[in-house]
């Protein structure tokens, strides 16, 4: 929706208006005779990471003292060095330390905090733990227990809503649950259906089964996944919307029975089944249909007797028919979208419902102003199925933050993404007065965001953002696969990049020369004006590098004006080339015959990572062939770690024999388990890693005896 400026107030003044507004509610509540305020002066979070310092952020702002607890994974995070206290509370294992609710209990106790947020995940929607609060005396800032309890099983929450008059999906959600049952519910239905497990969540015991020949295998996998994520393999069944839209409504309510609805987010391209990009408003919306998504999320919130942050999520069709789908009682990581729209701050919200006051705003006073978008930065690889990554930040740079640009994280340079969380680096939020600027915002605002160390998935957004599909506003849940050819795109290094790429080698070695020499008695001396210099001759100097599996051969050759002829293949082109550092980026400003172009430059041990317009290339050094035979080098059939991860099980001993297929190594990462299979069949000659170990991605974890018959002679010439 764009931004109306008929009232002449700029958008920061509208947010000036709209917190006063805020203030001036607050300040009615109080002078209202409201007794049952409870003073809030210092809060525990019981979560990690980004959440945790969007937390704390808040709490400082409001003059609140924040208490984190930590693993021993995370005793150098950023969480830990922003609150006011913190406390260690066991093993990098969640299970062993944020899920721990005795744990997190006692340090609350100790610190004297009156008050838990749990963010999101770990215990936000643990009904035990909302009830040890309560137990305890400890204000959980988050819904009473009972709403957690009856919106977290699905065939429940389908049936309150289902009487409190919310739109719902056909389905099945009874108690026979026989294969029989389930599947004479299904043809009833009518295919496609869906089978998702009744206390399932992000995608874990969810089928489809388009006909009624997949149903069997799909509902037995649904069960088996149900089983082991939740305990539990109780299954719902319901029909299945065909290219969706997921659209969820932001709720709020108070202990006075006040509720409003602060619109809706469109969530629809997901991975996985898991978010990747969310927007508000969702685009082409009626305002009719507007309405009535959000009059149907406060009945919803009204029918459980919700209090706080809740988030009502649906299924909508073509013609903008809206299903029920679920509700989360908690914060949304896709909060900040409805933040920039509305000119609100939900965590102070949560914080001041949890303390007894009334909402800050009623529903009429509640307005959208502008468009949002959150894009999700992971480290995950989307060229490999969007396989969770881990490992260090080597080098971390970001778009500067403004008003209308937001960037929401857990980690800074130096920093490590731990296999035992969500890969989760940021979340980057930008606003506009209107949807296609906003768009164009966040593409600007990826093309600076830079990250060296592990795979991200900025350059999968970068071409997301810019598909012609979704510049219309045309998502859906599998947007994704239906546009795979367009966002996984062949890409070809331009003969630009390749000639920024080779001067600015030569430029950082012609820098690394001056710094040599500083200290000499012949400061001038011929050999600075370029690697590989000689007298009476111009100096020329071959580069190789690697682009993927390709070789990039280069010739440069330095002049004695500065300037630079570069020779790739059968082309030259004549370079005038400068390197410039604000400190936090090294830029490399070229004329390649005639034509400007800038992009930024890092380079770290054998690699060269070069930043334009387009996204990111990575060049390597080649490895020299001693360094290939050493432990964890993967040869051309080993079993090798898909991504970074913790070995969980070990299948196989030297000498065993197995054949393609055969399980060899389980590993855990990023909460989801990964089993490594034989690539071809043959003996075992080496496992290199035991239960417990940590790998990096690409490593060799089974070395497999060498088929001496069509082994092929090493061409190799170091």
């Amino acid at each position: 929706m764009a931004c109306s400026l008929s009232n002449r107030l700029s958008y920061n003044k509208l947010l000036l208006l709209q917190r006063s507004r805020i203030k001036l509610h607050s300040e009615r509540s109080l002078s209202s005779g409201n007794q049952n305020v409870k003073p809030i002066e210092k809060i525990l979070i019981a979560n990690r990471g980004e959440i945790a310092c969007r937390v704390i952020q808040t709490a400082r702002k409001l003059g609140i003292r924040s208490v984190a607890v930590y693993s021993e994974a995370d005793k150098n995070s950023l969480h830990v060095s922003l609150a006011d206290e913190a406390y260690h509370i066991g093993p990098p294992a969640a299970s062993q330390s944020y899920l721990c609710q005795d744990k997190i209990m006692n340090v609350a106790k100790s610190s004297g905090a009156q008050a838990i947020h749990p963010g999101y995940g770990f215990l936000s929607e643990n009904t035990e733990f909302a009830e040890m609060c309560s137990k305890e005396g400890v204000i959980f800032i988050g819904p009473p227990a009972t709403a957690i309890r009856d919106m977290g099983i699905k065939s429940t929450s389908k049936h309150i809503m289902s009487a409190a008059g919310v739109p719902i999906i056909e389905g099945y959600h009874g108690e026979d649950q026989s294969a029989s049952k389930l599947k004479q519910e299904a043809a009833k239905i009518g295919y496609p259906v869906m089978i998702k497990a009744v206390r399932g969540g992000g995608g874990k015991g969810m089928r489809i089964a388009m006909t009624e020949a997949d149903f069997d295998s799909q509902l037995e996998s649904a069960k088996t996944e149900g089983m082991k994520s939740f305990g539990d393999d109780v299954m719902l069944i319901e029909k299945f919307v065909e290219t969706p839209r997921h659209v969820e409504v932001q709720v709020f309510g108070d202990h006075h029975d006040n509720y409003v609805y602060l619109f809706e987010r469109d969530c629809s391209v997901q991975r996985r089944h898991q978010k990747i990009i969310e927007e508000a408003p969702a685009p082409g919306l009626s305002e009719e249909v507007r309405k009535s998504l959000g009059e149907a999320a406060v009945k919803a919130a009204k029918a459980v007797n919700y209090v706080g942050a809740g988030t009502v999520e649906f299924i909508m069709d073509k013609n903008q028919n809206f299903y029920f789908m679920e509700m989360n009682t908690r914060l949304q990581v896709e909060h900040p979208v409805t933040e920039m729209v509305t000119g609100t701050d939900l965590v102070e919200w949560q914080i001041k419902v949890a303390s007894g006051e009334h909402l800050p705003q009623s529903q009429e006073e509640l307005k959208l102003t502008g468009h949002a978008f959150e894009a999700r930065i992971y480290a995950e690889d989307p060229n490999n199925a969007f396989m969770p990554g881990a490992g260090p930040l080597h080098h971390l740079t970001t778009p500067e933050a403004s008003q209308n640009v937001r960037i929401d994280t857990g980690v800074r340079q130096g920093d490590e993404v731990s296999v035992h969380y969500d890969p989760m680096i940021a979340k980057l939020i930008v606003w506009s007065p209107d949807r296609s600027t906003a768009l164009r915002s966040v593409r600007n605002a990826l093309k600076d965001y830079h990250v060296i160390g592990l795979n991200t998935n900025i350059q999968f957004l970068m071409d997301l953002s810019k598909h012609s599909q979704f510049e219309a506003g045309n998502v859906h849940t599998d947007f994704i696969t239906q546009h795979s050819e367009e966002l996984f795109p062949n890409r070809i290094l331009s003969s630009a990049s390749i000639c920024q790429a080779a001067v600015a080698l030569v430029l950082k070695d012609r820098e690394t020369a001056k710094l040599t020499y500083q200290n000499t008695l012949d400061p001038f001396s011929p050999f600075l004006l370029c690697a590989s210099a000689r007298i009476n001759n111009q100096a020329k100097r071959r580069i190789h590098l690697k682009d993927g599996e390709n070789d990039v051969n280069v010739m440069v050759q330095c002049n004695s004006d500065n300037s630079f002829d570069v020779t790739i293949g059968n082309q030259e082109h004549h370079v005038t080339a400068e390197l410039t550092n604000d400190g936090s980026r090294t830029s490399i400003r070229c004329n390649i015959d005639g034509v400007i172009s800038s992009s930024n430059i890092v380079i770290q041990k054998d690699a060269l990572h070069i930043f334009t317009t387009d996204g990111k290339h990575e060049l390597t050094f080649p490895m020299p062939k001693y360094m290939k035979a050493t432990k964890g080098a993967a040869g051309a059939d080993d079993a090798v770690a898909p991504m970074p991860g913790v070995i969980e099980k070990v299948t196989v001993q030297p000498g065993a024999e197995v054949q393609q297929g055969d399980p060899l190594v389980t590993m855990i990462a990023m909460k989801m388990e990964y089993v490594i299979r034989a690539p071809k069949a043959g003996i075992i000659e080496k496992v290199f890693y035991k239960v417990g170990d940590t790998v990096s991605k690409g490593t060799a974890l089974v070395h497999f005896k060498e088929d001496k018959t069509s082994s092929e002679p090493d061409n190799d010439s170091d």
